[in-house]
């Protein structure tokens, strides 16, 4: 009897250690670093992320789809918004389906450079994926903080005709906005401010659209041309420059930290979230690029905003201009600081101590210093560069259409593993090549704009 209660207690034993071994497989135990620790801290909603989602992709860049309209023409245009809609919603909703399927695996990531890693091997995660992203979500920084001084400047001069103040000027002013906004400890703390920005978003674009169909019917409403200027070569980089701004006004290029910041289980959050986000983007994308492009025609310019000023008087009443530039003005700080982020989460894993708590006196200082310093440098290189725009759009052939029209595709079928022989592997495939030609053109099309406009370029100028 003895022998066999010890026989019966080691094979349990065995079977429990067996047990505990495949746990470990599945759910193996991973000390977070710092940067995932505090910065993507796991505890949002799906309404947050749809929050998050929302400020990142619905920013003032939209309000230049009439002047990418002007460049293709009614019938391109319109096409080419509705595409880049599904494209988009489609590629982030794949992206989401990896992040689940390694979740339910028990290795949740949290970073788009950790699914590079694991999907695609290290070198891919390290030197590709990694300072793609890191490039463009800076850059977004550096744009945000170069186009709210030029809204800042755009109020002062509404006010003071006359006034002498810089453009570098107000970009410093907005930098120490900047300042403020960078200390907010993670990107869950965001979420108050993002459905702020939300809301401001919907805001601005209405004030955009009303401001369109006003100018559109009023007396002093331009002449309406709706042919595609240029002819040949021009036509065709104008085409190219048009689809990259769709392109990059999609893009997000942080959905993985986005769905970190959803507290587990995250399995279909995502999708609710994405829902959210895109029935904004419908609803402001559409309407300021299909109203402002039939305000103005071929005659639509960079921004709608810019349209509004006229030619010898502004165009609406200076009232109106005033409050649509106070709600972009607000809405691009909430846009900057998202993009902040990843930034930030660099900073938090190289200095910070995961073993310190987040607020102690180890932590709040090397945060304080090194988020201030990225700020500091943002904003003096959008006071040196205020042509940034062209570099911008070049790293934005490069960096944003990989990041969200390429990656996706590969991530899926290299994860899942679609059978050749059906639509989906096929489709993926489709999407990766035609987004890979078009970061192609996309680029070639930017450098060449750059050298065209660099005779114009000078530092710290005041335009």
């Amino acid at each position: 009897m003895l022998y066999s209660s010890t026989f019966i207690v080691d094979r349990e034993k065995r079977e429990m250690s067996s047990v505990d071994k495949e746990n470990s497989v599945l759910d193996p135990p991973k000390q977070l670093d710092a940067g995932a620790l505090f910065v993507l801290k796991s505890r949002g909603s799906w309404l947050h992320c749809g929050y998050h989602l929302t400020t990142s992709i619905v920013a003032p860049a939209l309000l230049s789809l009439p002047f990418a309209l002007a460049l293709l023409g009614w019938v391109g245009g319109v096409i080419c918004l509705i595409l880049a809609s599904l494209v988009t919603f489609y590629s982030y909703n794949l992206l989401s389906m990896v992040l689940d399927h390694h979740e339910q695996l028990g290795h949740r990531q949290l970073r788009f450079r950790d699914m590079a890693k694991d999907i695609l091997g290290p070198a891919w995660g390290k030197y590709v994926v990694g300072p793609l992203q890191f490039g463009i979500c800076y850059g977004a920084v550096i744009s945000g903080c170069l186009l709210g001084g030029q809204i800042l400047k755009f109020i002062y001069l509404l006010s003071n005709p006359k006034g002498t103040m810089k453009l570098y000027e107000f970009i410093a002013i907005f930098g120490v906005l900047m300042l403020s906004l960078a200390q907010i400890p993670s990107f869950h703390s965001l979420r108050h401010i993002n459905l702020v920005s939300l809301t401001l978003s919907l805001a601005y674009s209405a004030c955009v659209t009303a401001g369109s169909i006003y100018v559109g019917h009023s007396k002093n409403a331009p002449t309406k041309d709706y042919s595609v200027n240029g002819s040949g070569e021009n036509r065709v980089f104008g085409a190219a420059n048009a689809l990259s701004i769709i392109a990059t006004t999609y893009a997000c290029g942080i959905v993985p930290e986005i769905q970190a910041t959803i507290a587990a289980p995250v399995k279909g959050k995502m999708f609710k979230g994405l829902c959210i986000c895109y029935a904004v983007i419908v609803t402001t994308f559409f309407s300021v690029g299909i109203s402002g492009y039939w305000a103005f025609g071929n005659q639509a310019k960079g921004t709608v905003l810019a349209n509004f000023m006229g030619n010898d008087m502004p165009l609406l009443p200076t009232w109106f201009l005033l409050i649509t530039n106070v709600f972009t003005l607000l809405q691009i700080s909430a846009v900057s600081v998202v993009y902040l982020q990843p930034t930030n989460e660099v900073f938090e894993k190289l200095f910070a101590d995961p073993k310190k708590d987040q607020f102690s006196i180890r932590n709040v200082v090397p945060r304080l210093i090194f988020r201030s310093m990225s700020v500091i440098v943002g904003t003096t290189f959008a006071a040196m560069l205020p042509f940034f725009g062209d570099i911008m759009a070049l790293l934005g052939a490069f960096g944003c259409i990989p990041l969200d029209f390429i990656f996706p595709m590969v991530f899926y079928n290299v994860t899942f593993k679609p059978s050749k022989r059906g639509l989906v592997f096929w489709g993926n495939t489709l999407i990766a090549v035609a987004s890979t030609v078009l970061s192609m053109v996309g680029a070639v099309a930017s450098v060449r704009q750059i050298v065209l406009d660099a005779k114009t370029y000078r530092l710290f100028a005041n335009i």
